[in-house]
């Protein structure tokens, strides 16, 4: 359920562009009429529709998943803040500018204030986001704690130019393919080779000496 809830919001935006794209003139009709007001000019042509649409429904659903956290009194994501934030500003942009340069900045943008808050905190506080997320399920050294935070903040950082990367040099609809598939795929190989990497470094419970005194019964 969890898992489900954390991707509704990209499933939709994937799943409203990809309805829009294919019947564009319906769209760009819908749009206008429903959400004219929002819209400078208050008129949405057939090209920019699929993606006025799907900035709208990702924004509500974005809105729809940390009211559901709350309302069952759950602890709200450091990123998933960061990610309302983001998708709200800029898929407000989106819609008024008529522009989908806005929207395709946010996956840039969240990452890279990952990237700077796991930089920053071990920098400045000497503080270490991934041993402070993970360090009660894993007993580690600190230097391996160091080289997974600044595996993080590279990852982050790396996708944030990727993103931008396949934004400018793509049409709009394989950059939404991209940061459902690629964005989404690149991030469960990262999560396996940390994976991998913990393998190597957790120390196995010592195996009971058999010439132990036991306990008397």
């Amino acid at each position: 359920m969890k898992l489900l809830l954390d991707f509704l919001p990209i499933l939709m935006f994937f799943a409203v562009f990809k309805y829009g794209e294919g019947r564009q003139d319906w769209a760009a009709a819908f749009a206008s009429e429903h959400l004219g007001f929002m819209v400078s000019g208050g008129v949405v042509g057939p090209k920019e529709a699929p993606v006025l649409l799907a900035t709208v429904v990702v924004v509500v659903a974005t809105l729809a998943q940390v009211a559901w956290m709350l309302a069952r009194r759950q602890k709200v994501p450091m990123m998933l803040w960061v990610s309302l934030a983001l998708v709200t500003v800029l898929g407000a942009a989106t819609v008024w500018f008529h522009s989908d340069t806005f929207i395709k900045w946010k996956p840039t943008g969240l990452y890279w204030v990952m990237g700077l808050a796991f930089w920053g905190s071990q920098t400045f506080f000497r503080k270490n986001l991934v041993q402070a997320l993970m360090g009660s399920q894993f007993a580690l050294p600190a230097n391996v704690w160091q080289r997974l935070n600044t595996a993080w903040v590279a990852f982050f950082a790396l996708m944030g130019g990727l993103n931008l990367y396949v934004a400018y040099s793509f049409e709009t609809a394989t950059w939404v393919n991209f940061k459902l598939f690629g964005i989404t795929g690149l991030m469960l190989v990262f999560m396996l080779a940390q994976g991998l990497y913990l393998g190597k470094h957790l120390k196995d419970d010592p195996a009971p000496d058999a010439n132990a005194p036991k306990d008397a019964a």
